[in-house]
């Protein structure tokens, strides 16, 4: 009845009109960023953080969500028809999704996907109000050294999942943590790691580290490759698949969701591997794996469930314990504090409105999508042929715009050109810029719990390995550390993304 009710609270609260239309302006502007490939949703919000400023906390988070699962959907659309996937979720969509439209059936796959999606995000959302209760009171009995140890693996988690060598994404995250600590120390009020400079007194500002590292260094990246875009001459088709199209595809989105939700959960951008795992499912059960990668419903129906199930469950560990499980998190956790609201599970019971309404804005937002995306397919496939060079200087322009308004400083800007040119390099070298975004947001959150816990305990560090909880969540970050150096392990990792 406590589910009932709260979800009540959770539609009365999305349900206004200003809800409903911030609704539907993320799940479009989500579903555009997915089509347009070189455009994606943590580009995408970070340059919109600026504009959530004079909107209300529950609608700009609602809007901001809608972004995020929208370029899932859309991912899938560009995946299909241009064979080049808009999101790196939509990957494995490519191998069958574009056989399926050079076969003329480009209408099915689209629409089996966006059935798939629909359903994925819907069992999702019933998944995160069913366990956020119970979540969130769990959360509420850890202390600053279960909270630190919490952070600690998930830090790890963000290792293990990364793309390429340990050593880097272990660096990024290193970099994240001490780009955290510039600033003037609150307990003490010494300045850290400002070199004298004025500006860096109140450290470095979440959206221009985010807005440099992944807005402006992502258009630097999008300009040096040259375009072909493989767009689909034969006619799309109808959209709906038939009865036993149906038949064929249900098992696969049922799979498909289950572990992509699953795997949402993981802190680290565990939502990344859905499509991967379900793909190679698929393939194991197949009673003819030959016809994979030659326009098999299943290889679209099954990545596309996990991919949706992934981008909802990964709010779980957002809304109840506070800790980002990937750079879009992690955004919204920036977005959190921009408006005043302090991630974790006090959420609950101090912001009950936004967090019921931002879980019932899922359904109004996947509902929304299924309705926008099948009739809108003609228009996506235009905007599909729009050319990169004439979209990049109106991104920047209005990007910088943002920038500046935070904190109407010219300085802004220059930070974040600075971090453009930053991001650019690390992406060149081989580095992946997430972990660097996952250590700044939870470094200013782990040196608090740190302090706190070391406070408590009068300076005894053993309180981290006294405490049962905090013990085992070390030890389990530890046995990770472990698994991902070893050399089988680093490879077959490394194959799944390649793959």
């Amino acid at each position: 009845m406590d589910i009932i009710s709260h979800l009540a609270l959770g539609f009365s609260t999305a349900l206004t009109l200003q809800n409903i239309g911030l609704c539907l302006i993320g799940c479009l502007i989500g579903t555009l960023v997915g089509v347009l490939p070189g455009v994606g949703p943590i580009a995408t919000i970070t340059m919109l953080l600026p504009i959530t400023f004079g909107i209300d906390p529950v609608g700009a988070l609602i809007m901001l969500a809608g972004i995020y699962y929208g370029a899932q959907y859309g991912g899938s659309t560009t995946a299909i028809l241009v064979n080049i996937p808009g999101e790196a979720t939509a990957v494995v969509t490519t191998l069958d999704g574009h056989e399926m439209a050079k076969q003329g059936r480009a209408g099915t796959a689209l629409g089996i996907a966006a059935i798939g999606s629909f359903f994925a995000g819907t069992v999702a959302t019933l998944v995160i109000a069913a366990v956020a209760l119970p979540l969130t009171k769990l959360a509420l009995l850890f202390g600053p050294a279960e909270y630190f140890s919490l952070m600690v693996m998930g830090l790890v988690f963000a290792v293990v999942l990364a793309r390429g060598s340990v050593l880097k994404a272990i660096a990024m995250i290193l970099a994240g943590l001490l780009l955290s600590t510039v600033g003037t120390d609150l307990e003490t009020g010494e300045e850290r790691m400002t070199f004298g400079y004025a500006p860096l007194a109140d450290g470095i500002d979440f959206a221009i580290l985010a807005m440099g590292i992944f807005g402006f260094a992502e258009v630097l990246r999008n300009l040096e490759v040259t375009e072909h875009r493989d767009v689909v001459r034969k006619a799309i088709g109808r959209l709906l698949p038939s009865l036993a199209e149906l038949r064929q595809s249900s098992p696969s989105i049922l799979r498909g969701t289950f572990i992509g939700g699953v795997l949402g959960i993981l802190p680290g951008n565990g939502a990344v591997l859905g499509p991967f795992a379900s793909y190679s499912l698929e393939k194991k059960i197949a009673k003819d794996p030959r016809r994979f990668g030659h326009g098999a419903i299943e290889g679209v129906a099954g990545p596309e469930s996990a991919n949706n199930a992934g981008a909802q469950t990964s709010f779980i560990p957002l809304l109840t314990l506070g800790i980002p499980p990937n750079a879009v998190m992690a955004l919204m956790v920036g977005a959190m504090t921009i408006h005043g609201i302090v991630p974790g599970p006090q959420v609950m019971t101090r912001n009950p409105n936004m967090f019921w309404g931002m879980i019932a804005s899922m359904w109004m937002g996947n509902l929304m999508l299924l309705i926008i995306n099948l009739p809108l397919i003609g228009l996506w496939v235009k905007l599909l042929k729009v050319p990169y060079r004439l979209m990049f200087p109106a991104i920047l322009i209005f990007s910088s715009i943002g920038v500046y308004s935070i904190n109407n400083s010219p300085a802004d800007v220059m930070f974040t050109a600075v971090f453009a040119i930053i991001g650019y390099g690390i992406i060149k070298l081989g580095f992946e810029p997430a972990p660097l975004l996952l250590g700044y947001v939870l470094g200013k959150l782990m040196e608090e719990n740190l302090r706190r816990a070391l406070i408590i305990s009068r300076g005894d560090l053993m309180t981290f390995i006294e405490r049962p909880v905090s013990a085992g969540l070390l030890l389990i970050a530890a046995a990770l550390l472990i698994v991902a150096v070893l050399p089988s392990i680093r490879r077959s990792r490394d194959e799944v993304f390649v793959e």
